[in-house]
């Protein structure tokens, strides 16, 4: 029987998706789990890495059910970046693995900083001092749990976990080890001076290697639980966010993507590694390049936040959803005087500051849900557009158009207004799991049935389904409220570092 189909597999923070692909990037088949996500106090986020596999297994099943697994010439894993699970020689979890929200480790980010300095921990990973990768929890584990820290054989990010379940081995791919801030991004190699830091040797990581190579084959083991075919070679895939901007051919520097998810992410493709606190710089999910990547935790984690918490509407509520976005998009650029400051889980770049907090400003008794609504969405774009002039500053970057993906891309309002305040063309991608086809791009080259990534992700990719494009006069209201805006952050943020210290008692 002919190989003629890829599977791309998403393991995100709330499930486990697969999709199978054709050459043409038609989508065949899909599965998807949910996965549950424990808080089990103030700053922490964790999961069973079990539920990963088992969430997976799921998936898979749902897939192979519905197309003869004979037909899949590969398969790839995108995933949630910056988590990772502590094994032990066996290759079970020790604990809960630690996720890229979780918080525990702000404390210990200054001393590791210290050990290392922040402009070295930036050449050699790209990464800013933050509490999300693997670099400061290692730390943190180091202190809070030194026999954890101990015995931990393998420091496995989630790729290298799923990897080792169906093929017996952990191995992971550069653009799964780089998020964890303890890989070196221009040697393409574990970094022997990041490890000494948080008191690990490189040894205890998965072996790294460039995406769509191949990591293994499926386990007979493996085929029973999922009804994939033995031997079914497993091929490198990398993090969610890098593997989006491929799904949606993100793969030149005027075509940046925008994820606009739980947390709202956009890449700008670059072929060299250009570092500042402004952005994270990433290898690219086409083992070629880097990604210069804006990152905000507060995307539909904060409109979820507002919907469910403050108005008690489920987002998945048609009806009502329609009646807020119309009340909103009836409503002029600024809300009616109300600005959003969007930091509900702290500041990543460009700020990295883990202290910083959300905030609303300008609020009277004639503002209702509807402005309250739109602000959060015009905060989380101004965001977007303070980088990107950061990133045209700095770097000579020059967008032309972002690729939406991720949930509320499905909004014409949170479209138009992202073009609008940036001045760029939102493209709706029809890409829905625009992770799993990255991943399922690099399967068909690593599998043979492309000649490249770059290839792959020029034949595989999908069309737009809707364009917004910036309107000039609400485009000038809001280059005079980003001048506001710009100011929010360093007028308030004494405060909310006084108001978060008292908070924590």
């Amino acid at each position: 029987m002919q190989t003629d189909l890829v599977l791309g597999v998403d393991l995100s923070t709330t499930a486990a998706k697969a999709a199978a692909f054709d050459a043409q990037g038609r989508l065949h088949a899909a599965g998807r789990a949910p996965l549950a996500l424990a808080r089990p106090a103030p700053d922490r986020f964790e999961q069973d890495p079990r539920d990963w596999w088992g969430a997976l297994r799921r998936a898979l099943a749902d897939v192979t059910a519905a197309v003869d697994p004979g037909r899949i010439a590969g398969l790839a894993i995108a995933h949630q970046r910056e988590t990772f699970a502590c094994l032990g020689p066996d290759g079970e979890p020790l604990r809960p693995a630690m996720l890229w929200l979780d918080g525990r480790a702000r404390g210990h980010l200054g001393a590791v900083v210290g050990r290392i300095g922040q402009d070295r921990l930036r050449a050699l990973s790209g990464k800013a001092a933050d509490f999300g990768p693997a670099l400061p929890k290692i730390a943190w584990l180091a202190s809070e749990e030194p026999e954890i820290h101990r015995r931990t054989a393998l420091f496995c990010d989630v790729q290298a976990y799923l990897v080792q379940a169906l093929t017996g081995r952990a191995r992971t791919s550069w653009a799964s080890a780089d998020p964890l801030a303890l890989f070196d991004i221009g040697a393409r190699r574990w970094s022997d001076e990041l490890c000494a830091a948080v008191g690990i040797t490189p040894d205890r990581l998965p072996e790294a290697l460039p995406p769509g190579a191949p990591l293994g084959v499926v386990s007979e083991a493996a085929a029973a639980a999922t009804g994939l075919r033995a031997g079914t070679p497993v091929l490198a895939g990398g993090g969610d966010g890098q593997m989006a901007g491929l799904g949606v051919d993100a793969l030149d520097p005027r075509r940046a993507y925008l994820n606009l998810g739980t947390a709202v992410v956009f890449g700008v493709f670059s072929h060299e590694p250009r570092q500042s606190p402004a952005w994270r710089t990433m290898t690219s999910a086409s083992g070629r390049g880097y990604v210069l990547e804006s990152s905000l935790r507060s995307g539909a984690l904060l409109s979820d936040w507002y919907l469910r918490r403050q108005l008690g509407v489920d987002p998945r509520d048609g009806a009502a959803m329609a009646s807020i976005e119309a009340e909103a998009a009836s409503l002029p650029p600024g809300s009616g005087g109300l600005l959003l400051l969007p930091y509900w889980e702290g500041a990543m770049n460009p700020h990295w500051d883990p202290d910083a907090r959300g905030a609303i400003l300008g609020l009277t008794d004639a503002h209702g849900r509807g402005h309250v609504y739109r602000a959060l969405i015009e905060g989380v774009a101004l965001e977007q557009a303070l980088v990107l002039d950061l990133m045209r500053g700095e770097a000579g970057i020059e967008v032309a158009e972002f690729a939406a993906v991720g949930g509320v891309a499905a909004s014409d309002l949170w479209c138009a207004v992202m073009a609008d305040v940036t001045g760029v063309a939102i493209e709706r991608s029809e890409t829905v799991e625009a992770a799993c086809l990255g991943a399922a791009m690099c399967a068909a080259a690593g599998a043979g049935l492309a000649g490249s990534i770059e290839a792959a992700a020029r034949a595989m990719r999908g069309t737009a389904t809707a364009t917004f494009h910036p309107d000039a006069g609400r485009r000038e209201r809001y280059a005079a409220l980003l001048g506001i805006y710009r100011d929010m952050y360093p007028q308030l943020s004494g405060l909310l570092r006084r108001l978060s210290a008292f908070t924590r008692g």
